[in-house]
């Protein structure tokens, strides 16, 4: 099913945001939805509101049988099956009808964090790399929810470092099993799951994937762990002590484990960005709510400023999210509709999915951290009532902080940002290099001081800030390459420092395009985007120019440094715009309409 038939959205190349600029034409928002994936959408938010809330503290105290049988209800609406094609019982859909269920779905962190790992890292490994009786014999069970999958690849001692795994596979003489000895730990849906997909190494050195049945002999799961947050969700150690798996069973290439393990973390991390956009917006209603209810000194505490500003800069940083979680989508389906004929092979659409791999890890990071601030405001916002277990902020604050471990840390994730990118940029995948160069030559040269083009166009002066934060990175990460060259992976403050302000850019970039294409539609939402771009552009380039001078301490001193922050000083200079103003203007339109307000 194609998102995008007709569309003149581009298949741009992973990462090269950084070096291109783009059209409000040129990307997926929301607001292109079409008729079907609307309803798709409401049916997804349908099933939420009714199914699932209902049911919140049945699940959270995991009473037996709830979680799992809504999944089967949600295998009835055919929501499990999004990404499983058609020819083994799934529904095909394009990615963004799979975010728009994976985003509405996300009133119940437990509940979405089960659906998220089924439908993802435990489905996708056999839709990309399983054997065509492999597909047969699982697929139409997940699909339908019938069976519920995990995923199990973290040990007690590899949890980033997945490639250090101690779990062995051996193959038997007569080559018709393997046995699987070693413990998972912490694996989502273990409780509840009937098919895992385990890695182990052959022989102790080839990192493999298997399919292992819940009944397998020699399979055990370990009590349920008691988690700080998302109580609701099953994890479970998974222990496996001489268990014998049939060698029909090995999913992939012995030894190439380590690509299904890591490609599907991809997708992992897209769809928990935007099952934190979901979340978010969950929790964002609820905070306006509260405020418009709760009165003190004579009037509802909506009508304080301070309150204002908690509200507005929740929306904005949940805008920035939505924006890249819909204009990543649209990048993926937009490289899957260039496939024609190959469309339905499964590696293939893996590998462009792949092309992504930056995007994805940007919008877990940023949507991770956008919902702690949610969350945390939230808190906040409602004080002592907002503490206690009768209420449900408590519990988005719990739920949000896993989210910054799941599918990769985020500290990993910011080494995967700018470590992708330059390895992309050495491979010559990308142009990176020739535009630091162009850079580096532009900032020698005296100031310009031309008024700059496009002034009449809509945001103009969000747009010069855009310009300015590109060229920072680009100058950041040319200072950085050339004092450390290959040694710049070794640096990883640096190189967290560089992915803040390479997702500054795709965040920024989003949300002004999608404000620019928004502004020949509806006033009301034209006018909020607008301000919400424009708060987001005065936070970007604070966080920009900050990031770069830690860059830039670490890579020179004496007269070096000082040119250096001379150059920065002159690409981070700008006016600022009235942020008082424009957090009224967003806090307004959110309480006006008690909710997030696109």
């Amino acid at each position: 099913m194609s998102a995008l038939t007709g569309s003149p959205i581009i298949a741009a190349a992973g990462g090269s945001f950084l070096l291109e600029s783009r059209t409000p034409a040129d990307i997926f928002t929301p607001e292109d939805l079409s008729e079907e994936q609307r309803q798709i959408a409401a049916t997804a938010a349908q099933f939420a509101r009714e199914e699932i809330l209902p049911a919140a503290e049945a699940i959270e105290a995991k009473q037996p049988g709830v979680l799992s049988g809504l999944m089967r209800k949600a295998g009835e609406l055919g929501l499990t099956a999004v990404d499983v094609p058609e020819e083994f019982g799934g529904m095909g859909m394009d990615k963004v009808s799979s975010t728009l269920i994976t985003d509405h779905l996300a009133v119940l962190a437990s509940f979405s964090t089960a659906f998220g790992a089924h439908v993802g890292i435990a489905t996708l490994p056999l839709v990309w790399y399983g054997t065509e009786e492999q597909k047969q014999r699982y697929l139409p069970r997940l699909a339908s929810g019938e069976c519920i999958g995990a995923y199990g690849l973290s040990e007690a001692s590899s949890g980033s470092d997945a490639m250090n795994i101690r779990t062995r596979a051996t193959l038997s003489a007569d080559g018709s099993t393997y046995t699987l000895d070693g413990e998972k730990m912490w694996i989502t849906n273990c409780g509840i799951a009937g098919l895992y997909t385990v890695f182990a190494k052959i022989d102790g050195e080839k990192f493999s994937a298997f399919l292992v049945e819940r009944d397998t002999p020699g399979l055990t799961v370990g009590a349920e762990e008691h988690k700080l947050g998302i109580r609701g969700s099953s994890t479970c150690p998974l222990v496996l002590q001489g268990c014998k798996v049939p060698a029909g069973n090995l999913l992939g290439e012995p030894g190439k484990g380590h690509h299904i393990a890591f490609n599907v973390l991809n997708v992992g991390r897209f769809k928990l960005g935007v099952a934190c956009v979901g979340g978010a917006r969950h929790a964002l209603a609820h905070t306006i709510r509260y405020a418009k209810e709760r009165r003190a000194f004579g009037k509802p505490i909506a009508d304080f400023g301070l309150i204002q500003r908690k509200i507005s800069a929740g929306a904005t940083r949940l805008y920035a999210a939505e924006s890249m979680a819909y204009r990543t989508a649209g990048l993926i389906d937009a490289a899957l509709e260039q496939l024609g004929p190959q469309r339905l092979e499964p590696r293939e659409i893996q590998r462009r999915i792949e092309e992504y791999a930056v995007e994805c890890s940007i919008l877990k990071v940023y949507g991770s951290e956008m919902l702690t601030l949610v969350a945390d405001e939230l808190i906040a916002t409602m004080g002592g009532y907002g503490y206690v277990e009768e209420y449900p902020a408590e519990r988005f604050y719990r739920d949000a902080r896993i989210n910054r471990i799941f599918e990769g840390t985020n500290e990993i994730n910011r080494l995967i940002i700018t470590g992708w990118l330059m390895k992309r940029a050495m491979s010559g995948k990308l142009p990176l290099l020739a535009a630091i160069k162009s850079l580096m030559d532009e900032v020698t040269q005296p100031p310009s001081f031309d008024a700059g083009s496009g002034r009449d166009e809509p945001l103009a002066a969000e747009a010069e800030l855009l310009a300015g934060v590109k060229k920072i990175a680009l100058f950041a990460a040319g200072a950085a390459s050339q004092r450390f060259m290959t040694a710049l992976q070794d640096q990883q403050e640096v190189m967290a420092d560089l992915a803040d302000i390479i997702m500054q850019v795709y965040a920024l970039e989003s949300a002004l395009l999608r404000a620019r294409k928004l502004a020949v539609g509806g006033k009301g939402a034209a006018e909020v985007a607008a301000a919400m771009t424009g708060l987001l552009a005065d936070e970007s380039m604070a966080l920009a120019d900050q990031a770069a001078r830690r860059v830039l301490a670490a890579c020179g001193e004496g007269d070096m440094l000082r040119t250096q922050l001379a150059i920065l000083r002159r690409l981070a200079r700008f006016t600022p715009p009235d942020a008082v103003g424009l957090s009224r203007s967003v806090a307004r339109h959110c309480i006006e309409a008690e909710k997030y307000p696109l």
